[in-house]
């Protein structure tokens, strides 16, 4: 879905100045580069003063990293770094331009037409999103033919997605669970509630048609969701935060339990509804 409230928020003083900044950089930028699209906090106009400023480059042929460094360079940056798996056909350069941190990522035309490709075959990615919300600094028209095309997740893919996230909430007893609240053991149970937020998010964006974000400024995020659990982003914050590992706990699992009521009947789905439910019990019970 594009927009998810973006749209009617004043963007902050801060999202206007690196959108000045971001704007000065890709004028700089040489003419083989097609498209320049600014994404994250800016384009989403959320910017604050710890933000960076993050950009896609699309240049018409693909370019060793030395070039992309160059390039770089060239626009004005210094201090340039990489950083991620090296090797592949995507670039990454990071510096500054005026003390202002940037984040540059690199495609060639072909390598962003591939990278549609799979995240409309169900590639699980936060690119979707960061492209539905940018915006083209410069443009040869691929920006809006991209972003219409990851207008919304498609049916199939949605549905994958949800049964797959809900794939390890069954197959062992229940009871299992108190394993996670031994003392001493809180680095098991946050690995637990981590994954657990991880893949109700998942589940709640697929319901939506949504592409998945990163899980910054995850209140804003989902807010406009039409569908989704009560207080979702707060109860998170609550199963991350409790000190009481049982409470804690219950937390999350009760949060994993009113989702999957949310989802629509499946293998993995059905499964994780007796067995969360069943979960719950456990946990209520163990506390009496």
């Amino acid at each position: 879905m594009r927009g998810e409230g973006s749209s009617s928020r004043v963007p902050t003083a801060k999202s206007d100045e690196l959108r000045a900044v971001a704007q000065r950089v890709a004028d700089a930028l040489p003419a083989d580069v097609e498209e320049v699209v600014v994404t994250g906090s800016v384009s989403r106009g959320v910017a604050d003063d710890v933000s960076d400023v993050e950009m896609l480059v699309v240049t018409r042929e693909p370019l060793q990293l030395e070039e992309a460094f160059a390039h770089t360079r060239s626009a004005g940056l210094t201090a340039l770094d990489t950083w991620g798996a090296q090797g592949g056909p995507e670039r990454k350069v990071s510096g500054y331009y005026d003390g202002v941190p940037f984040e540059l990522i690199w495609w060639s035309r072909e390598f962003g037409e591939t990278r549609i490709d799979a995240l409309l075959a169900g590639e699980v990615s936060s690119s979707a999103d960061a492209l539905v919300h940018g915006i083209a600094l410069r443009s040869a028209g691929l920006l809006p033919v991209w972003q219409e095309r990851l207008r919304e997740v498609p049916e199939e893919i949605a549905a994958k997605h949800i049964e797959e996230a809900a794939l390890p909430w069954g197959g062992f007893t229940p009871v299992g669970l108190l394993t996670l609240i031994r003392p001493g053991d809180r680095a098991a149970l946050m690995e637990w509630i981590h994954d657990g937020a991880n893949r109700v998010l998942a589940i709640v964006y697929a319901l939506n048609r949504s592409w998945p974000p990163t899980t910054k400024r995850l209140a804003a995020r989902v807010e406009s969701l039409a569908v989704k659990p009560e207080r979702l982003a707060e109860r998170i914050e609550v199963a991350l935060t409790e000190p009481d590992p049982r409470l804690a706990l219950l937390e999350m699992t009760e949060l994993q339990l009113e989702t999957v009521r949310l989802a629509p009947s499946g293998p993995n789905i059905d499964r994780a509804r007796t067995w969360l439910a069943e979960g719950v019990e456990v946990l209520i019970r163990h506390g009496q």
